[in-house]
């Protein structure tokens, strides 16, 4: 075969295969990440009944928070350190670029309407911690205790199994077998230790919604990384990270570790290359290889929908998952579907 006739094959081989892993265009559209049905039915009902997309993203993500979708999304999941759960969410507005999020938060259950709250309420982005739920109580978010017996139990069973896993390096006691309180070592070497690829230790909802007027939306909602430092903050509230949006480009939302994610900004990226004419699918798989250029073995994925509807997905192969699942309703489906992507 001649040079040429080989460069054309293998042209017309990636168009093919672009072509088949590329959802099929159809607005409006909601995506979110794992196979939280109720979530995007939640969000596809609130677009076919006249509500926005911001509406649509904060019912949906709501509905995971109340659903306790996984134990990794809302109240009684993912305690930290000291038994703890606190929850993390982001909301953004396509059109203004309007962003709102909430991190560390206490005591209020509906993590992604204080964030809307944040975002409609103040001229600020970010708020965490005490203060985030000092503000939620005066915006009429009814305080409660976010501990379940669920949790109060996983916290248990971790403090009998001294303290594993935990995400601390370099202190004292040596944090692979004991307990803290710790302390930094006055000596130590660098050291990487073995990240923990429990899927159900780091899932997040995070979701995109657009309508047929080119109005676009995306969130995120968390309540983190099960035995986490308390304080600790993952990509989920992190523009850009956790999601981004552009009415005039598309949008993008990341679940798994975060510490790792966060670092790459991976809903941005992707959102720019959709800007420039990248389909979804290849934009998602972007995003991913450049993290896996520094943490070959991170355990992560990504959603992405353009402004036409065309949606995709991309994950990184690690043990545990092989396939990542995600949610799509459109006008096509009229219902939402569950979707794959083989993960590389």
């Amino acid at each position: 075969m001649h040079r040429q006739d080989k460069m054309f094959t293998s042209l017309l081989i990636c168009a093919l295969t672009s072509l088949l892993t590329l959802g099929h265009a159809s607005l409006p559209l909601v995506i979110n990440t794992w196979p939280f049905k109720n979530a995007a039915a939640a969000a596809w009902s609130a677009l076919q009944s006249g509500g926005s997309v911001l509406d649509a993203v904060e019912r949906g993500c709501a509905r995971c928070e109340m659903e306790q979708c996984d134990g990794s999304v809302g109240y009684g999941g993912s305690p930290d350190e000291s038994g703890e759960t606190t929850l993390d969410a982001l909301i953004m507005n396509g059109d203004t670029m309007e962003v709102g999020a909430v991190a560390d938060l206490r005591r209020i259950k509906n993590a992604i309407g204080v964030a809307r709250a944040v975002m409609e309420h103040t001229e600020h982005t970010l708020l965490v911690g005490e203060s985030a739920s000092v503000f939620a109580e005066n915006m009429g978010f009814i305080a409660e205790d976010l501990t379940t017996n669920k949790s109060v139990n996983i916290f248990s069973e971790w403090l009998k199994g001294n303290c594993q896993p935990n995400y601390r390096k370099n202190v004292s006691p040596e944090p692979s077998k004991s307990c803290g309180p710790y302390r930094p070592k006055t000596t130590w070497k660098q050291s990487k230790r073995a990240r923990h690829a429990n899927i159900h230790a780091h899932d997040t909802i995070g979701m995109i919604a657009l309508d047929r007027d080119g109005h676009a939306a995306a969130g995120t909602s968390t309540n983190g990384l099960t035995h986490k430092v308390p304080g600790r903050v993952g990509d989920s509230p992190i523009v850009g990270a956790g999601a981004y949006v552009d009415s005039l480009a598309g949008g993008a939302a990341a679940t798994g570790d975060g510490d790792v994610m966060m670092r790459f900004l991976p809903s941005y990226l992707a959102v720019e290359l959709m800007r420039a004419g990248v389909d979804p699918s290849a934009a998602c798989k972007s995003a991913v290889s450049r993290i896996k250029r520094h943490y070959s073995e991170f355990f992560g994925a990504i959603i992405c929908a353009n402004t036409t509807g065309h949606y995709g997905a991309a994950c990184n192969k690690v043990p545990g998952l092989n396939k990542f699942h995600f949610m799509v309703a459109n006008s096509e489906t009229n219902t939402p579907v569950l979707k794959s992507v083989d993960c590389f």
